[in-house]
């Protein structure tokens, strides 16, 4: 299920109110499966972040944040290359309703997340608009929700090339490898 490509476009970003969430849900798209995120505008800072991140945790060739001028070309082109769109919206169909669907969609998956309200179109260009609720809630945790279900968890077994430091699971305290220099 890791082998198929999965991206993420995140819609807006409220300038330095934004930054962490911004940083947490490029965070949340890169351990929990996907090889790509797309944003728009945000913070070149917020890129030397997740590089960085990259750099000390592997992924500098796993995981790319790419800032795009125009969402709409992005969805068309996905959509030319047969892939399908997914907008996570709290007035989406329920995600137990079509996840199953959606697992066995052979195409490349482009998920939506607005960092605000989304330009109504979104609504129209997707091909599912899905819940993971009906209530509000974050734009993040409904991200890493849907995540998870259509890796089915196999997202946490990737290994992530070229990290400086690795963690070593423990039932108590922390235990982390630096590699040397």
């Amino acid at each position: 299920m890791l082998n198929r490509e999965v991206a993420v476009l995140r819609i807006g970003h409220r300038l330095v109110r934004d930054d962490r969430t911004t940083t947490h849900a490029i965070l949340v798209s890169r351990a929990f499966g996907c090889n790509t995120m797309y944003m728009t505008d945000v913070d070149e800072e917020i890129k030397n972040t997740i590089n960085k991140v990259n750099d000390s945790w592997g992924g500098l060739n796993e995981f790319k944040l790419e800032i795009i001028d125009n969402w709409k070309k992005l969805i068309k082109e996905w959509k030319e290359k047969q892939g399908k769109i997914i907008h996570l919206t709290m007035y989406g169909l329920q995600i137990n309703e079509v996840i199953d669907e959606i697992k066995i969609i052979g195409q490349k998956i482009l998920v939506i997340i607005g960092a605000e309200k989304v330009p109504k179109e979104i609504y129209f260009l997707s091909d599912y608009n899905i819940s993971i609720g009906n209530q509000p809630h974050s734009e993040i945790a409904a991200l890493a929700i849907f995540l998870d279900r259509l890796f089915e968890g196999k997202q946490f077994d990737r290994r992530f090339s070229g990290g400086k430091m690795k963690i070593i699971p423990s039932d108590k305290g922390k235990t982390v490898i630096r590699k040397k220099k």
